[in-house]
């Protein structure tokens, strides 16, 4: 169990953006609402941001990247139904802050990110706060983890033109996966179960994510 200290001046900030921006949307499930209130979203992004940190919008964590929005987390997040046997595969480690959430509720996770810069700040945070059970790897997510394994969860942090053959394979029968899809601006949030080898997929909203860079995501140049 990771605790923290809940006696800083983000306290307040926290829980407002969990009754504003989460509550009063369509985040319920309670495991998902109690790591936002206790997770210091403050220490994942730029020191400049940190007042901006719980408001509802992406910010800037620097080599053209984004830490998404509240809201857009908490949803990716409510949409794996993760529980503490989960293993979860994500692409696209960023600032980190999503994958610490995941921690927070399943067994392991998997992150990979392409930038080490990224990578290396996540890793510092991440093992700051005492959060064990995350596996960092360095390099191109669109091919999934580099050691064939087959996840309970998979969740793209990052637009895709379509997932991958490579993903699929490596998402479990009865497994879920979360990915924006679609073009460099804007994408459709789909999610996708795996049943008995065939794919199935539900459009949750349309969203905007930075571009999954990568063999079989988009041309960095494009």
């Amino acid at each position: 169990m990771v605790s923290f200290d809940k006696n800083d001046k983000y306290e307040i900030l926290r829980a407002k953006m969990v009754k504003n921006h989460l509550m009063r949307r369509d985040i319920s499930d309670p495991a998902v609402l109690d790591v936002f209130r206790r997770l210091p979203r403050e220490l994942f992004v730029p020191a400049k941001y940190a007042e901006d940190a719980y408001g509802d919008f992406p910010i800037p964590i620097g080599i053209g990247q984004t830490i998404s929005q509240p809201y857009i987390v908490a949803l990716m997040t409510q949409c794996l139904r993760l529980n503490d046997r989960c293993t979860v595969l994500e692409l696209g480690t960023g600032s980190g802050y999503q994958a610490a959430i995941l921690a927070m509720l399943a067994k392991k996770v998997y992150t990979i990110e392409r930038l080490p810069m990224l990578s290396e700040g996540a890793q510092a945070v991440i093992g700051d706060l005492g959060i064990e059970n995350v596996e960092f790897y360095i390099g191109d997510g669109s091919k999934g983890w580099p050691d064939y394994m087959e996840f309970d969860r998979i969740i793209v942090t990052a637009a895709m033109p379509e997932v991958p053959a490579a993903i699929n394979r490596q998402l479990k029968n009865n497994g879920l996966l979360v990915a924006p899809v679609g073009g460099p601006l804007y994408q459709d949030l789909l999610v996708i179960e795996k049943k008995d080898g065939t794919l199935y997929s539900k459009n949750v909203c349309s969203c905007r994510f930075v571009k999954l860079i990568g063999k079989y995501g988009f041309d960095e140049t494009a």
